[in-house]
């Protein structure tokens, strides 16, 4: 019987049971997808944590402890690949003679670096020039000093004799941070910045400089034992994070507390685990709505037939099947559509994951993970239930036959209308975006003093609301338009119905339910494509905004501390091939009071054709008001909003800074006034800083040198200039480039694969829109076509019935596209202020990704347009037809 019933399904209902499938593959498919991207990524942010990291546990010696003991334990701990010992000690400075003249720095450190240490760690070390072992300098050191492969350099160590080494090589240490970090230290005393003058020495010519003075004070040299890990980790970053951190903590506690473990992989871990809620928040922000919008669209396909099927069911149940037999059947239908759409929707996955990241599996080992497919089809199977089978039970408890066979149309308002559900729904969600907005959302919270990670899912209600309250009100004006607004419906119809158009709008009118429907869907898919194309456009360009600010412009040539460079070796950088445009900017140091800060001296009037400049990096002003005034009063001097409220400044006060005068080397004072605050600068530090006209401080402290060029590239070939300007200065001046930058600061998640994953959350939204359109258009143009008979029967010509069929897509489209732009706009705007804090910088507007948007525009307006012509083909029917069949 029940297979009967199916094969009569797929012969007479073939078309709208494909459809029914096809929208419950849409949202498994979205589903499965982005469980898939949530298990890939966390996956990949664990790995991409751990290569990040060269030196895994950096355990320092306490001075009681026994070096060869210690070593001993760590190297046989199980998780240990490899354990090298690395001394430390300072040094009074470093001397050097070249070209006939003496050059000095201030206080180094000297590390003494065990054989095989740059192969058990080469992300540690990275060479320059010369050999890759021996005596190796830092660049900066090398730059300090002057000195090349070759020269001798004398190293002036406490309780000894100086000591005169020969240079064999120059080195970057790309991990100076965490290399001379103060293990066991809170982050609030760790070093500012890792020392600019360093020596490395091998650990035999170490011990024999440093023996004497070893002997007098045990505690002038500390020992770490530097440990690479081999142990397994687990895919979640959360779970590998605790790992790695218990390990740590358990070999603090085997050795008794003879060490302390400086623990860099946790830290990265710890980092990527932020990313993996981040990744979880786009699963919620992005999975949820997808579902909910493919489940609603199923929903109105199956309720356009709902008539259809209930006259079916009564049919039966008049020839003799009973109630169970009847739902048993509807169980079957839903069954099918469910299950061969779910498994659809898992395939689609699949072929998702393969175009945009190479895999089915989303750029990881393996296939779709089970879990999530399972997950997935368990959806699709429930949104066939809801949908198609339990309709059928409601009619089989309380419909009668006769009424199942009747037509049923709700003639009262709704209840949710009468309550004002949708005025609760929008005021509430203005209540909870306020206070969400005042909170300034962030993933890392705090509860009760103790540091930890967590979403903070409330956040999310106020959107949530929104779209919902959004909705049910458009719900709302559409059905009061549709009823009590037929003169202007007739208006707008006449260019397409002509003598017909108050029958049209009349005929609307009565159809306001299935056409208000059309309207919500195709709204709330339209939103839901703006809102994700918004936030995910504007997320990516603030990462990019993050990466230049932090590098400071597409290529950025920093001058070595003391440097006496002037602007005008900006004209040999300008000659390198690639380069646009290079813009000079000092780099100082001003004491505020007692307080040390960094001042950037900056040409107000070309400064932005290096680098870009936001309206959110200042406030009393936007960025042009503000270089304004630096230009026309040149002793203006932008501040930090710490500063002004420590020191209670208000606009136009004077601000006295010292400053060294490069003509005494003395601190000499420099009147300012306060023209406004600087939030953020290119190279700037995150914490107080001073912007201040160049010309200005140049000529009141009688010195124009840079402290570092920005190299404008147009946006390409920045590794390519960077290289070129590396060939050209050496070891003079460090140069960092905008790509090795942008994977420095991007996070763990934008590493992965953001863009891939946009574009299948993106081509979703896109087919969502398109199938709301015009599918469920189709659909009801269908269960009108008798409408369209006695229309035709009355005498209306074919192209009159193709203008009303066109002028309901219109009606629609108008509509639809207009309130789900008004929606999306509003609830883009919403999700970027409540989540402030996920971006770094705040954005000053939303980015919009317009070719997109009018990709989603043209493939809606496509659909709706077949829709109406595959609906005009079938009002060719004789009209007798279709009035004979029930």
């Amino acid at each position: 019987m029940i297979t009967a019933w199916l094969a009569g399904l797929l012969r007479h209902r073939g078309g709208r049971l494909l459809v029914a499938a096809l929208t419950v593959a849409l949202a498994v498919a979205l589903m499965a997808a982005l469980g898939t991207f949530l298990t890939a990524s966390r996956s990949t942010m664990t790995a991409r944590a751990a290569r990040s990291v060269a030196v895994d546990w950096q355990v320092q010696l306490q001075p009681t402890a026994q070096p060869a003991a210690v070593l001993d334990t760590i190297r046989h701990t199980p998780g240990i690949r490899t354990a090298l010992p690395v001394t430390y000690t300072r040094s009074t400075g470093f001397q050097t003679k070249a070209a006939g003249s003496v050059q000095t720095t201030g206080d180094g450190v000297v590390l003494g670096i065990p054989d095989g240490y740059r192969t058990a760690f080469p992300g540690e070390i990275r060479p320059l020039t010369g050999a890759r072992d021996g005596v190796l300098l830092a660049q900066q050191t090398a730059a300090n000093l002057h000195a090349a492969p070759g020269d001798t350099v004398r190293i002036a160590l406490p309780g000894t004799a100086d000591a005169t080494v020969t240079v064999a090589g120059v080195v970057d240490l790309p991990q100076a941070d965490s290399l001379f970090q103060k293990v066991g230290a809170p982050p609030q005393s760790q070093p500012a910045a890792p020392p600019d003058n360093v020596v490395l020495l091998p650990a035999a010519l170490f011990e024999s400089l440093t023996a004497r003075a070893r002997a007098q004070d045990p505690a002038a040299s500390t020992t770490q034992v530097h440990t690479a890990r081999d142990a397994t980790l687990p895919a979640d970053p959360a779970a590998a994070f605790t790992a790695v951190t218990g390990a740590a903590h358990h070999l603090e506690a085997r050795l008794s507390g003879a060490v302390q473990v400086g623990d860099n992989l946790g830290a990265a871990l710890d980092a990527a685990r932020q990313d993996a809620l981040y990744a979880q928040l786009l699963f919620l922000f992005l999975g949820a709505p997808g579902v909910a919008l493919a489940a609603l669209l199923t929903s109105a396909l199956v309720s356009a037939g709902a008539d259809r099927r209930r006259r079916e069911q009564a049919l039966l149940r008049t020839r003799g099947l009973g109630r169970r037999r009847v739902t048993a059947l509807a169980a079957a239908e839903a069954g099918a559509i469910g299950l061969g759409g779910g498994l659809l929707g898992i395939a689609l996955a699949a072929l998702a994951g393969r175009i945009a990241f190479g895999r089915a599996s989303f750029g990881a080992a393996g296939l779709v993970p089970l879990r999530w497919s399972l997950i997935a089809l368990a959806v699709g199977v429930a949104v066939a239930a809801v949908t198609v089978l339990l309709p059928a039970i409601h009619d089989q408890r309380t419909t009668t036959v006769t009424a199942a066979r009747r037509s049923h149309r709700s003639t009262g308002t709704p209840l949710w209308q009468r309550t004002g559900l949708d005025f609760i729904l929008l005021a509430v969600a203005l209540l909870v975006f306020r206070a969400a907005a005042g909170n300034q959302y962030a993933l890392v919270l705090a509860p009760e003093g103790v540091a930890s990670i967590s979403v903070s899912y409330w956040a999310f209600l106020g959107p949530a609301l929104l779209w919902l309250g959004s909705a049910l009100l458009l719900w709302r004006l559409m059905t009061y338009a549709f009823a009590h607004g037929r003169r202007a419906l007739t208006l707008l119809v006449r260019p397409l119905t002509g003598t017909l158009a108050a029958a049209t709008a009349s005929g609307m009118a009565r159809q306001r339910g299935v056409l208000a429907r059309s309207v919500i869907l195709l709204a709330l898919a339209v939103s839901f494509a703006l809102s994700t194309a918004a936030f995910n456009d504007t997320y990516r360009h603030q990462a990019e905004v993050d990466a230049q600010l932090t590098n400071g412009a597409d290529v950025t040539v920093t001058q070595p501390p003391g440097a006496a460079t002037g602007p005008d070796a900006g004209h040999v950088l300008a000659s390198i091939p690639g380069v646009r445009h290079v813009e000079p900017l000092q780099h100082r140091f001003a004491y505020v009071g007692s307080d040390l800060q960094d001042l950037y001296g900056v040409n107000p009037a070309t400064i932005t054709s290096a680098t870009t400049l936001q309206d959110t990096y200042f406030a009393g002003g936007s960025a042009r008001s503000l270089l304004d005034k630096l230009a026309t009063r040149p002793d203006s001097v932008l501040v930090s909003e710490e500063t002004v409220k420590d020191f209670q400044l208000t606009p136009g006060d004077t601000l006295n800074l010292r400053l060294q005068d490069s003509r005494t080397k003395q601190l000499s004072t420099v009147q300012f006034h306060y023209a406004g605050v600087v939030k953020e600068f290119p190279t700037a530090p995150k914490d107080s800083f001073f912007v201040a006209n160049a010309a200005y401080v140049a000529r009141e402290t009688g010195s124009d040198a840079v402290g570092a060029f920005l190299v404008d590239t147009g946006g390409v070939h920045q590794q390519a200039v960077a290289d070129r300007l590396r060939e050209r200065l050496g070891a003079t001046a460090t140069v960092t480039d905008l790509t090795q930058t942008r994977s420095a600061v991007g996070s763990s998640l934008t590493s992965v694969d953001l863009a891939g994953l946009t574009r299948i959350e993106l081509g979703f939204a896109v087919a969502l829109a398109a199938s709301a359109g015009g599918v469920v258009l189709a659909l009801g143009l269908t269960e009108r076509r008798r409408t369209l008979a006695l229309a035709s029967v009355l005498g209306a010509t074919r192209d009159q019935l193709r203008g009303m069929v066109l002028a309901e897509a219109a009606t629609v489209a108008l509509f639809g596209l207009a309130g789900g732009a008004l929606i999306g706009w509003t609830l883009a705007q919403m999700l970027t202020k409540v989540l402030t804090g996920v971006f770094d910088p705040p954005p000053s507007s939303l980015s919009l990704p317009w070719p997109y948007l009018a990709l989603t525009l043209l493939a809606t307006l496509a659909a709706l347009t077949a829709a109406a012509l595959h609906a005009t083909r079938g009002s060719g029917r004789p009209a007798v037809e279709e009035l004979r069949e029930p």
